[in-house]
Parts: structure tokens; sequence; C-alpha cells
């Protein structure tokens, strides 16, 4: 069970990983507008562009899915069960939930 001190630092680190998050999926919506076929950028340029658009999109996706898993995990930070595994039941060691607040697994449930 996690002791008082150890929650709000969780969640302050919930919180700032949420700003960052949300920056991020600022640029990235950006840098994934469509690109115009009248845009006089060469051939080549215009295939680097939309590679570059995919590459985009798909941090996009991966960027949103995290931001819901972090908003998920500053709502249960107060609950009882938080940092508790969600397969074996042990206790997620602070260190990991420091780094990834979204975590439900411990490293050896997550490992399998």
């Amino acid at each position: 069970m996690l002791k008082p001190e150890e929650r709000q630092h969780l969640k302050s680190t919930i919180e700032r990983k949420i700003v960052k998050a949300r920056r991020e999926i600022e640029e990235l919506e950006e840098l994934t507008k469509p690109i115009a076929p009248e845009n006089s950028i060469g051939r080549v340029s215009r295939m680097d562009a939309i590679n570059n658009k995919s590459v985009n999109e798909a941090a996009l996706g991966q960027t949103r899915q995290k931001l819901k898993k972090l908003e998920r995990a500053l709502e249960n930070v107060d609950k009882d069960d938080f940092g508790t595994c969600f397969k074996c039941g042990q206790p997620i060691p602070m260190g990991r939930l420091v780094l990834v607040p979204e975590s439900t697994l411990c490293m050896r449930c997550a490992s399998r």
C-alpha cells in the first residue's frame, strides 16, 4: 500500500505527464494535417512528407492512448489497490510507478 506522500508524488508526476502528452498531441496534430497536392515541393519531397505524416500519425495514436491511461491513473491514484499488480496482486515498485505511472502490472507479470 502506498504512503500518502508517495501518492502525492505520483499525482504530481501523472499531472506533469498529462500536460506533456497534451502538448505532444497538439504538435503531432499539426504535423498530421493533410498535405496539399498543389504544394510545389517535388515528387521525392512529397513522398518524404507523406512518409513523415504516417510516422507522426502512428505517434499521435500512441500518445493519445498514453494520455487516456494517464488520465485513468490519475482517477485511480487514491484508490487502495493503486500500485498493486493486476495479475499477481504484489506491489508494483515505486520506481516503476514514477517512470510509468499508468502501469497496472509489475515487471515480472509485464514481461510474461
